[in-house]
């Protein structure tokens, strides 16, 4: 039944969307009509506008607080339970309040992918540096020693005889954070960042894939200083000798002619790739020059785990959340594998939600039963690298990581 005042307040509100005072007063009134999942959403506005309102918090338990529930012996949902606005209220909660016994995890922006992006070939910001990259010590020192220092210390580069000629290739198992890692890098440099992906560059149409290639380098050095950023290498720069078809062989050859700056001047065009198969990059790729130096980068250490899951908790109602326990029982886990389980844990407590027909807070009980669930998706990656470093590296280039294998007793 509708109820007049709640009807004035709900048109003021919408008239002016940035009146706390008077959004916590119409959520107020909500929840004394029994309309709390109308109450969760103005209280979830309001503490965006005001993390402290302790007003707005004070409504939201009790506008989250279960009610009885149903006395019916189905588990299935009231008749009137409204799916919609549950999903609403369980999408858009204040932030989360975290058990943690040290300082908070630095929070890891999304990860945004070039492939959704109508304008894929543009020159961005890269809006994030490598203090936004949780934990991964040894990854981040590898990058200051090949690639950041130099840069940053020309008169010492030029005394020591470095060149920044040439590019840095990332390579480890899919999910492990490669391409944020390369955005930070652009940000830490106060480059422009450029995302190109398999599907912006390969094409059916002779020499289109080549043309398309160039293309993009040209536009890194239109933009210089840039970071040019070559996701899924090996699909790219594939071996020649793997090659199917002579177009790819010529995708190869163009991607040569480029690094080499036979036709342009790649002067403030550092170059990034990323690859889950660094041994199906052809080789001629790696050599001196062009993409000489790699860093391996594997799941997430634990601080990076913990920063990982405060940015996939962080919007979502929850209550109660010890991050570093949460981070010691995940290792093994990717970011990929991360932001399933933070997904699995919300849908847990969605269900249940739907069940009662109250909406509530996701609680540690619900992410550690998704995380029995949940195995490390990094499995068969592992098994063919097993393969690689026992049988296929006679000179050692893998040595990092036969080592990091061992530590780990997957050799």
């Amino acid at each position: 039944m509708s109820d007049p005042l709640i009807d004035s307040l709900t048109r003021a509100v919408e008239a002016a969307p940035d009146d706390v005072r008077l959004r916590t007063h119409l959520a107020e009134l909500l929840v004394k009509a029994g309309r709390n999942a109308e109450a969760v959403t103005h209280c979830a506005v309001a503490l965006q506008h005001d993390p402290a309102d302790e007003a707005a918090r004070e409504l939201m338990t009790r506008a989250l607080s279960p009610r009885p529930a149903p006395q019916t012996g189905s588990p299935t949902a009231p008749d009137n339970f409204d799916w919609r606005r549950a999903e609403e209220d369980l999408g858009a909660g204040p932030a989360a309040p975290f058990v943690t016994g040290g300082p908070e995890p630095v929070p890891v922006p999304a990860r945004a992918d070039a492939a959704d992006d109508p304008q894929a070939w543009e020159v961005e910001a890269a809006g994030v540096t490598l203090a936004d990259v949780g934990g991964m010590t040894e990854v981040k020192d590898r990058l200051e020693a090949s690639f950041l220092a130099p840069m940053r210390n020309p008169e010492l580069r030029r005394l020591y005889g470095k060149s920044l000629r040439g590019g840095l290739l990332l390579y480890g198992p899919p999910g492990t954070g490669k391409t944020f890692i390369a955005r930070a890098v652009a940000g830490q440099m106060g480059a422009g960042f450029l995302n190109v992906t398999i599907t912006d560059i390969l094409d059916p149409y002779i020499g289109s894939s080549e043309a398309n290639l160039h293309s993009v380098f040209k536009q890194a050095r239109d933009h210089s200083p840039c970071v040019l950023f070559l996701d899924e290498l090996d699909a790219i720069g594939i071996k020649r000798t793997l090659a199917r078809t002579s177009g790819m062989r010529g995708v190869v050859n163009q991607l040569l002619e480029e690094l080499d700056g036979v036709s342009s001047d790649n002067e403030g065009v550092y170059l990034l790739a990323a690859t889950n198969a660094p041994w199906d990059v052809d080789p001629a790729l790696r050599r001196p020059g062009r993409l000489d130096r790699t860093i391996l980068v594997l799941p997430p250490d634990e601080p990076a785990r913990a920063a990982i899951l405060h940015t996939h908790l962080r919007e979502r109602p929850v209550e109660g959340i010890d991050l570093q326990a949460l981070a010691r029982a995940t290792e093994g886990l990717t970011g990929a594998d991360l932001s399933h389980l933070c997904d699995s844990a919300a849908e847990r407590a969605l269900m249940d939600s739907v069940r009662t027909g109250s909406p509530r807070m996701i609680a540690m009980a619900d992410l550690h039963a998704a995380l029995r669930e949940i195995r490390p998706s990094t499995g068969p990656w592992f098994e063919i690298a097993r393969n690689v470093v026992e049988y296929a590296d006679p000179s050692g280039e893998y040595a990092d990581l036969r080592a990091w294998m061992k530590r780990h007793r997957l050799l």
